[in-house]
């Protein structure tokens, strides 16, 4: 049976569109990159990342093409395919700009989130301070994306989850060398931020929120300056194939 809209109008059903195989490959490659198993420089060879997904070589191609436009890989013409090394401008840019959008979605969680909301936070926070206190940065990385991700939903603000979305994959790729670094103080932070909302504080939660993700800021800058300017590309180590599904 057809739905109707508020107009009297007939509407269709949403269907879920299943992902292509393309879409998996770009999301796996991504994942690769964020998590830094794929790192900044590293030559990527069609052929063993097609072995280590369990795919064939052209949607790994096509993969690669559209992750270029993305700024994820750079192609080089004659020597082929490499992740992208952000520059310090580009990671600062972004990180700018999280840092406006979470200090807005603080500011709105504190007058939206409600009861519930504030103890699905809570749960996450503890889940990272477990994640910290075992020394899983890969847990803790994760954990503190879904908080990040679930201050913004709690806004209320659809827009400006939509926005938040577009750039929270990039932070966590540039997140995940400093999680160690910043450790338990990230989570103290995060304690402080929770308890602010909860109180419908929409000041306090703002300020806090931004001086949390300046934070985070400045351990990536610092971390950029002491390294070298270009990582050696790297081959691709082989691992057991998978199938995607």
């Amino acid at each position: 049976m057809l739905l109707s809209d508020q107009a009297g109008q007939t509407a269709a059903p949403k269907i879920p569109r299943p992902a292509t195989l393309r879409e998996s490959v770009i999301e796996a490659i991504q994942e690769l990159i964020v998590s830094g198993q794929l790192k900044p420089g590293q030559h990527l060879v069609e052929s063993e990342l097609a072995e280590l997904l369990g795919v064939s070589r052209q949607p790994v191609r096509e993969a690669l093409q559209q992750l270029s436009g993305e700024g994820w890989v750079d192609l080089h013409p004659g020597q082929g395919a490499f992740v992208h090394v952000p520059t310090v401008e580009e990671a600062d840019q972004l990180l700018a700009v999280r840092t406006l959008l979470e200090t807005e979605s603080a500011r709105l969680a504190a007058l939206h989130a409600g009861e519930d909301g504030v103890q699905r936070l809570r749960a996450l926070c503890a889940r990272g301070i477990a994640a910290v206190q075992s020394d899983d940065v890969d847990g803790a990385v994760a954990t503190n994306s879904e908080l990040h991700t679930l201050v913004t939903a709690l806004s209320g603000n659809r827009v400006l989850a939509e926005l938040a979305a577009q750039v929270a994959r990039r932070v966590r790729w540039y997140h995940t060398p400093v999680a160690r670094q910043r450790g338990m103080a990230s989570w103290e932070e995060h304690k402080a931020l929770i308890d602010a909302i909860e109180a419908g504080d929409e000041r306090r939660a703002a300020k806090i929120m931004r001086e949390h993700t300046e934070h985070t800021r400045a351990s990536y800058m610092e971390q950029r300056e002491s390294e070298p300017a270009e990582p050696a590309p790297k081959p691709v180590r082989r691992r057991r194939p998978r199938q995607l599904g």
